[in-house]
């Protein structure tokens, strides 16, 4: 491949004016390079092919689906396991995670990025502008709610949608702020927020589905929901007053459920004591009067021997009486003693009787 100094030296003597090679000596150069051989030139190619062939080898995880190109357009799904491809730039082949579920956030941000930390209130940096909703009764709250999705079409979804955080992020905020608009504000502050959230997750499935997104959203949560900050202490100080009047009604239910059963017992056996003292008089009087009236009748069939017996029966029970001062006089005695009233000892009775009662 070395130029022939000797011919050019005689070219240099002959031309004193020192002129460079002709074209002749440029051919019979090239002509040289070209028959000069590399050693190991076909190995080299075949390892070079080997490898490039090689590389169409490819191998989809269990938690992934294969979708081949060809030229850049759709060719094929291939499932789990060790697949071939025609190497690039003929076919290529993405493989994403169908089984994973991402997670999108709306309305704020977390300080970390990391998806597998779980979400801790605190630790985020609010956007307003996501965040802001008008309520259907002129009400402004801010609503922070996560997205959860994951891939059920790997076609639809890596084809049909240029931007598919983008798009998901359109589809949450239109639907949440349709809800939320149609929606009064205690509901989405108190007791609503899971018929919110069911709402808002069929309304976003049918717009993903309508831009055949090949997205299925998993869930809708509510992370944070409060008025703005301008007025969050007016609505602290309008809950602590429901929360006060639900505590006094449940006081005033409690005492009332207290209280109404001991008044209806307590009734309840006034009415039985009276009504059973009410019989027992009736009782006790009816059968008085039908002792009276047998006596009577008797007393009317021998009237001597009926006053003799109750005569004996009056002084049978005073007799009997322990209690009862006894003073037993003769008839001779009787007619000469003086009759005496004890009024001290009938007063004193009568005095201690009064301070029992």
């Amino acid at each position: 491949m070395n130029w022939d100094w000797e011919k050019l030296q005689k070219q240099r003597q002959g031309n004193t004016g020192g002129t460079p090679p002709g074209f002749d000596d440029f051919n019979e150069q090239f002509k040289k390079l070209k028959s000069f051989k590399l050693p190991g030139g076909k190995i080299v190619l075949l390892a070079v092919a080997l490898l490039w062939l090689l590389s169409g080898i490819y191998i989809v995880e269990p938690d992934e689906v294969g979708v081949v190109k060809r030229f850049g357009a759709f060719s094929r799904i291939t499932t789990s396991g060790p697949h071939y491809h025609i190497p690039y730039p003929v076919e290529s082949v993405l493989t994403p995670k169908v089984t994973q579920i991402r997670r999108i956030e709306m309305g704020f941000r977390s300080m970390t990025r990391n998806r597998s930390v779980p979400f801790r209130q605190g630790q985020e940096r609010g956007v307003p502008d996501e965040s802001l909703m008008l309520t259907g009764d002129e009400n402004i709250v801010s609503v922070q709610f996560i997205v959860q999705y994951l891939i059920k079409d790997a076609k639809d979804y890596l084809f049909n949608v240029k931007d598919v955080e983008a798009t998901i992020k359109n589809a949450a905020s239109a639907a949440m702020r349709e809800v939320i608009g149609k929606s009064k504000i205690d509901d989405a502050l108190t007791t609503g927020k899971q018929e919110i959230q069911a709402s808002t997750r069929e309304l976003m499935q049918h717009i993903l589905d309508l831009y055949k997104s090949g997205i299925s959203i998993v869930a809708v949560q509510m992370q944070n929901v409060h008025p703005p900050d301008q007025v969050v202490d007016a609505f602290k100080d309008v809950a602590s007053a429901r929360e006060d009047k639900s505590r006094f009604i449940n006081e005033a239910q409690a005492y009332s459920n207290d209280i109404l059963p001991k008044a209806r017992g307590q009734a309840a056996r006034i009415t039985n004591a009276a009504q059973a003292y009410s019989e027992a008089k009736i009782r006790r009087s009816q059968g008085e009067a039908s002792r009276f009236l047998a006596v009577l009748k008797e007393y009317k069939k021998a009237k001597d021997i009926t006053r003799r017996r109750l005569y004996l029966e009056t002084m049978e029970s005073i007799l009997s009486n322990p209690d009862a001062e006894k003073l037993i006089l003769s008839d001779d005695a009787l007619k000469k003693s003086i009759p005496y009233l004890p009024l001290d000892t009938v007063r004193r009775g009568k005095t201690a009787d009064t301070a029992k009662q």
